[in-house]
């Protein structure tokens, strides 16, 4: 009876171990088709298949139209409020009155606010960093109005959005009555609702991980797959990005909003793990963007426009031409296309554009519109890229449920 007893154990022991063996086996394989998917995925872009990817970018766009058709009929109530809502202004818009100005009014502002804000979602979506928009865009929109309050003496060119070009006030100022907080004043509105753009834009990472984890399901995102590698191995992380990343990760679940907002508020490329650890963790959703929106569109914008305007001060700014020309050999040739810009600067800000302007300022003119072509350029790609990869994972999906049926 024991030698039976034993032998069953035995049996039990192996038939354990085998179902083990083959579990393990199971998870290793599974593991090796999600990746070999990924890489075929990945190769799915416009320079290496552009017929296949552009085939996949449409069919993924009317997929996606008739998901969004569908939730909108689900929400139709909602939908006809909106509807009425437009007609309403709409009609506020077209017919003339005494309250058209206030009508013209608003809407300068809302296309001017619009349209940063636009500019800080593609900021966070785009790159990630939160610097692309802002070196393309905000950066020089602030230090351009710096170096027109220096010049004019005065903030008091016209509210935004601005004409094709600032023009000093007629009225001569005072010399040296310009002042640091005048300047950061002018240039708030935009400066903020780029923040908040920015903020918005951190928000997908936070519902894809939440999701996630709510729903027990593994999104294809490599930020959130490393996430999760990252906190099996914490014990273990040797380099200086996994411990910062880990350091990030522990003071967002530690600290909370406290925390959120620290790292919020500092130019700061990890905060998309910020977005994943809130969303992983089931942080309130309020408690992330309330800090986040504080962080950005308030502190860390505070922060950079005061760089900026003291980085684009006169003196400052005067003292960087000189430095450039005392480079040796080269010192004059580079000099010479930023005084000729300065110079063209302050003629149009002097009421005399239609005068002789020099050709110096159409070499940093050009420059700067072909890096903008690009990166929209680069932008509209990846789009088609991501779509097009998409599609191709739905039809991997589809494939593997057809084989899980069999």
């Amino acid at each position: 009876m024991a030698e039976n007893g034993t032998d069953c154990d035995q049996r039990r022991i192996r038939m354990s171990k085998e179902q083990h063996n083959g579990s393990f086996t199971d998870s290793s394989m599974l593991s090796e088709r999600k990746r070999r998917e990924r890489e075929e995925r990945l190769n799915i872009v416009l320079w290496k298949k552009p017929l296949v990817t552009l085939r996949y970018f449409c069919l993924e766009t009317l997929i996606n139209l008739k998901e969004w058709t569908i939730k909108l009929w689900r929400r139709r109530g909602l939908l006809v409020c909106v509807l009425l809502a437009l007609a309403v202004l709409s009609a506020l818009y077209y017919i003339e009155g005494a309250h058209q100005q206030y009508v013209r009014y608003m809407e300068k502002k809302f296309f001017w606010c619009a349209y940063w804000v636009g500019l800080g979602i593609l900021s966070s979506v785009g790159l990630g960093t939160g610097l692309h928009t802002f070196l393309l865009y905000l950066g020089p929109h602030i230090a351009s109005v710096t170096l027109a309050a220096y010049e004019c003496n005065s903030v008091n060119f016209p509210e935004p959005p601005y004409p094709d070009q600032i023009i000093c006030p007629d009225q001569e100022a005072a010399e040296g009555s310009i002042s640091l907080w005048a300047i950061i004043s002018k240039v708030r509105l935009e400066a903020c609702m780029w923040g908040a753009g920015t903020a918005i834009g951190e928000l997908p990472p936070y519902f894809m991980a939440r999701a996630a984890r709510l729903s027990g399901a593994e999104p294809d995102d490599e930020e959130y797959q490393e996430f999760e590698e990252m906190l099996e191995h914490a014990e273990t992380a040797q380099d200086f990005a996994s411990r910062a990343k880990l350091a990030v990760q522990n003071l967002v679940q530690k600290v909370g909003f406290f925390g959120i907002l620290a790292c919020a508020s500092i130019p700061n490329p990890l905060f998309d793990l910020a977005g994943i650890t809130c969303g992983h963790f089931l942080v309130p959703f309020w408690t992330f963007f309330g800090a986040t929106l504080i962080g950005k569109a308030v502190i860390k914008m505070h922060i950079q426009k005061l760089f900026v305007i003291i980085t684009f001060s006169k003196h400052i700014v005067e003292q960087m031409v000189a430095l450039i020309g005392a480079i040796p050999s080269i010192g004059p040739s580079l000099q010479k296309p930023f005084q000729e810009y300065l110079e063209a600067q302050r003629i149009k800000l002097h009421h005399k554009s239609d005068g002789a302007v020099p050709q110096g300022e159409n070499w940093l003119s050009w420059i700067f519109e072909k890096l903008v072509i690009v990166m929209v350029c680069y932008f509209i790609l990846s789009i088609i890229n991501s779509m097009a990869q998409s599609y191709a994972k739905r039809l991997q999906q589809k494939m593997y449920s057809e084989e899980k049926t069999k």
